[in-house]
């Protein structure tokens, strides 16, 4: 059995990969998920967010070994999840079997404009100084992380769901966003296999920092051409056949897993 963790990213929790999780086991044999909540967020939505990505690491390793589970894992993360997973795969790569990162952005690799776009950035602003009710919160988050959200008003209905049901304290956002504001990884890559998904026309963080941190590690990559910030959400097959290729591959003595940087075929 393979043990996949998945981390998802600002204000998000476990609930908000939806049908991703239960396509993903089907789809990969063997494969078990484990979907982890990030303090300030959904089960734990009254503890108190980190100030810092490191304690993050520590929290998810401690919550695993609670739990009885114990490494190698193999971690997909996204957005901020996705600095937590290259934060552990820096600080203790014996722990990752393989490791995917999707539509992420950290320092020394990207400046500020494009690890937050300007206008995105202005609406995140907006939000916080006006305070909308719940139900708009995550209509906004919708339309800046997907690029199909007249597709997804069923999701909507249940991240409202999930916001009315587990809401993310006002200054926990404050906290999650001072976090990944100050996140730096390291210049050299881990030594964990890497997998970077982008999307190319994400609204919320620059490809480029996509491309930045697969080059300057020599990771496999991979960008979808049309999906939003929510890769999974938007296109979560596309994400499945990425990840599950970049896993055959690793059979092959040219293996995507440990070689350079690689630009997969997108299948869309």
């Amino acid at each position: 059995m393979a043990l996949w963790i998945f981390l998802r990213g600002l204000t998000r929790e476990a609930g908000h990969w939806g049908g991703f999780v239960d396509a993903f086991e089907r789809a990969l044999p063997g494969a078990r998920v484990i979907a982890i909540d990030l303090p300030g967020n959904g089960t734990l939505h009254h503890s108190t967010s980190p100030l810092d990505i490191a304690a993050l690491v520590t929290h998810c390793r401690m919550q695993l070994a609670s739990l009885g589970h114990q490494p190698p894992y193999r971690v997909l993360g996204m957005s901020m999840g996705a600095m937590v997973t290259a934060q552990w795969a820096c600080e203790a790569p014996h722990e990752l079997a393989a490791a995917v990162l999707i539509n992420t952005s950290f320092r020394p690799f990207s400046p500020l404009q494009h690890r937050l776009r300007p206008r995105s950035l202005a609406t995140l602003v907006r939000m916080l100084i006006l305070r909308p009710t719940t139900d708009e919160v995550e209509a906004q988050i919708l339309q800046m992380t997907s690029n199909q959200p007249e597709q997804h008003q069923s999701e909507l209905a249940r991240w409202q769901h999930i916001r009315r049901m587990r809401p993310v304290r006002f200054t926990n956002v404050l906290r999650q966003l001072v976090a990944a504001a100050r996140f730096r990884a390291a210049r050299q890559a881990p030594a964990t296999p890497l997998l970077l998904l982008g999307s190319e026309q994400d609204q919320l963080v620059n490809v480029h920092c996509t491309l930045a941190i697969a080059r300057c590690w020599h990771s496999a990559l991979a960008l979808h051409p049309t999906a939003g910030h929510d890769l999974p959400l938007d296109d979560p097959d596309w994400v499945i056949h990425q990840v599950r290729s970049w896993h055959h591959a690793a059979q092959r003595p040219d293996s995507l897993l440990t070689g350079p940087l690689t630009a997969l075929q997108p299948r869309v």
